[in-house]
């Protein structure tokens, strides 16, 4: 094994080491992991399959209720999860105003849950409006038992300034995944780039000569079959009650599995996603960053993985296609 590669493997090491750190104390026998992702955006998945993985190496048990934002009752979670358990809010980056209907599902959980100690698993937060902080800074006063995890230090600082709760520093939770070895490559160099509304520029990039790829779109029957496969093994095991959370848990890996797939294509990538360059680590795979519309990668990057030698940020595109060029030749000649 080359010392860069041995160097990130010690670092996917410390920063799963971290995660389980910070969330030891807040682990209960029966716990809730809502606001499951439940779209095509493999990042979110990793986060989800991280987090199952997380808290069963804490409680030794799954978690006792799922959700999504749209099928939440509270009701079914007060009947499943017994008093003392934790509810966990899946983390991520959609803390803020920019995917508004996650954030309002949130502060509408904390509100209603005030009885139960809730902790949101890392995020980064973003806000355009004023307002919208108080508004959740509100939320968060209401209640006497929420911790809030979040990704970089000004995240950190913005929850300090204006939240009323228990703060924390914490890397993302699909570090839990762990490393894994990349097929054979197809192609040197592979862009993976947003098409979303948090993209860098209101224009798509337009690297020359690249294959330019984003991983938003699925099929959509595969998904169904396996989560339809998971929710019959539920059965099987003569678990009924679980069969939500299996099938959710088979998406979710099955994503995942895409996108590991997805990148392990290539020998360098491009990317201005956050869970591309986490995923690309988890690979071994050289990768140049462009950061997204609001810098969230350069922040994680600044608190968790700026200096292993796989990655470099990048100024825009053709620098970071000319970096991933080399560091594609550079693999191939190895």
């Amino acid at each position: 094994m080359n010392a860069g590669l041995k160097s990130v493997n010690d670092l996917i090491t410390r920063l799963e080491a971290h995660l389980l750190d910070v969330l030891s104390p807040h682990s209960t026998s029966s716990f809730a992991l809502i606001d499951f992702p439940n779209h095509a955006n493999v990042g979110d998945s990793a986060i989800w399959i991280g987090e199952l993985q997380l808290l069963r190496r804490l409680t030794g048990a799954n978690p006792d209720y799922v959700c999504a934002f749209h099928n939440f009752d509270e009701q079914e979670l007060r009947a499943a999860v017994v008093p003392e358990g934790t509810i966990f809010l899946h983390g991520g980056g959609n803390f803020g105003d920019i995917w508004n209907h996650h954030q309002t599902f949130r502060e509408d959980v904390i509100q209603r849950l005030r009885d139960r100690k809730i902790v949101q698993l890392p995020q980064s937060i973003h806000y355009t409006d004023a307002a919208r902080i108080a508004q959740t800074a509100r939320a968060i006063a209401g209640h006497p038992d929420f911790t809030l995890l979040v990704r970089d230090e000004p995240s950190l600082k913005l929850a300090q300034r204006h939240f009323d709760c228990a703060v924390h520093l914490c890397p993302d939770s699909a570090f839990a995944l762990g490393r894994r070895r990349p097929p054979p490559p197809a192609m040197d160099v592979l862009a993976m780039l947003r098409t979303d509304r948090e993209r860098a520029t209101s224009a798509p990039w337009r690297p020359m000569g690249l294959a330019v790829e984003d991983w938003l779109l699925e099929d959509t029957g595969a998904v169904r079959r396996a989560k339809a496969a998971g929710a019959l093994q539920a059965w099987v095991r003569l678990s009924p009650a679980n069969a939500r959370a299996r099938s959710y848990e088979a998406a979710a890996r099955h994503r995942v599995e895409r996108g590991f797939r997805q990148l392990g294509r290539a020998r360098a990538i491009v990317t201005d996603r956050l869970h591309v360059h986490i995923l690309s680590l988890l690979l071994g795979l050289p990768h140049a960053v462009l950061d997204n519309q609001y810098g969230k990668i350069g922040r994680f990057m600044e608190a968790f993985t700026g200096e292993t030698p796989l990655v470099i940020r990048a100024a825009d595109i053709e620098m970071a296609a000319d970096w991933a060029r080399r560091a594609a030749r550079a693999r191939q000649a190895a």
